[in-house]
């Protein structure tokens, strides 16, 4: 019970003698998370108003608030005389993360890959990418894991440490998009003439770009009972990122393509099977 008093009486002594560094130690880390907070804000609304940077916002004023705060409780220990304490712990974290990221290698590798995505920017919010095979609008970024959506509606969220180590497709970096489909004809039509025909009814579609980047028909394939042409047209993504804006261009050209090419009396035939008999 002595021991027990005696113990108090000390600890009771050493904040009096050092009063005056636990208050400016106070005072410092209660400044350092104040400062840390108003930066974070700052930087989110320095961001926010950028596009290209959306991704980098939550992570940029994540890591700054939280180096901010971890510098102020340092000097807080320092200063109230727990110096012996901030040099075992600043040790102690070194050896924490070596042996954390040996045994969770997997999620330190996406992590600092994902430090890596955010600052390269090779994509940004609502970019149709495709990596891996899987082909999608970019949702969100974590410091784990990619969110996209795919053309097909499902969420699928792909390690940015595979993201960062195979190749990264992205159809809306520069603004265009190209779409293409086969159309069969009759192996009797005026080729020639069909592809005019094609050519002038993809132009007259609204959102197909003409021009550098006009459209093209070229001939795929002779098949068992067509000839395929090849149509590749090209649209502008910078005027909508909604795949719902893409596909309805896609099937109003399809559409329009098939009217006009009946109407001009091309023959559009299905597969055609040939059966022989033969006596005895």
């Amino acid at each position: 019970m002595v021991n027990l008093k005696e113990s108090f009486i000390e600890i009771f002594s050493k904040i009096e003698n050092n009063l005056t560094s636990i208050v400016i130690g106070i005072i410092i880390l209660v400044v350092g998370f104040f400062i840390a907070n108003k930066v974070k804000v700052l930087i989110e609304n320095r961001i926010k108003n950028k596009p290209e940077a959306a991704l980098t916002k939550t992570l940029i004023s994540q890591i700054v608030s939280i180096s901010i705060k971890l510098i102020s409780l340092v000097i807080f220990l320092r200063i109230i005389g727990f110096k012996d304490l901030t040099s075992n712990i600043l040790a102690g974290a070194g050896i924490l993360t070596f042996v954390i990221g040996f045994a969770f290698k997997d999620i330190g590798e996406n992590f600092l890959a994902g430090i890596i995505l955010a600052f390269k920017s090779p994509f940004k919010i609502n970019d149709l990418i495709e990596s891996n095979g899987i082909t999608g609008y970019v949702v969100d970024l974590s410091v784990r894991e990619t969110r996209i959506k795919t053309l097909d509606g499902k969420d699928v969220f792909i390690p940015n440490g595979q993201i960062l180590k195979n190749p990264l497709f992205n159809f809306t970096i520069d603004g265009f998009l190209r779409y293409d489909f086969l159309i069969g004809l009759d192996y009797g039509s005026n080729i020639s003439k069909a592809i005019n025909v094609i050519l002038e009814t993809v132009k007259s579609v609204e959102g197909v770009i003409d021009g550098e980047k006009k459209p093209t028909v070229a001939l795929d394939e002779f098949a068992t009972s067509t000839i395929n042409l090849k149509v590749l047209f090209w649209i502008d993504t910078f005027s909508s990122t909604s795949k719902t804006y893409h596909s309805g261009i896609r099937t109003e050209v399809m559409k329009q393509v098939l009217e006009k090419l009946v109407k001009e009396g091309f023959s559009l035939p299905s597969d055609i099977v040939e059966i022989k008999q033969y006596n005895g």
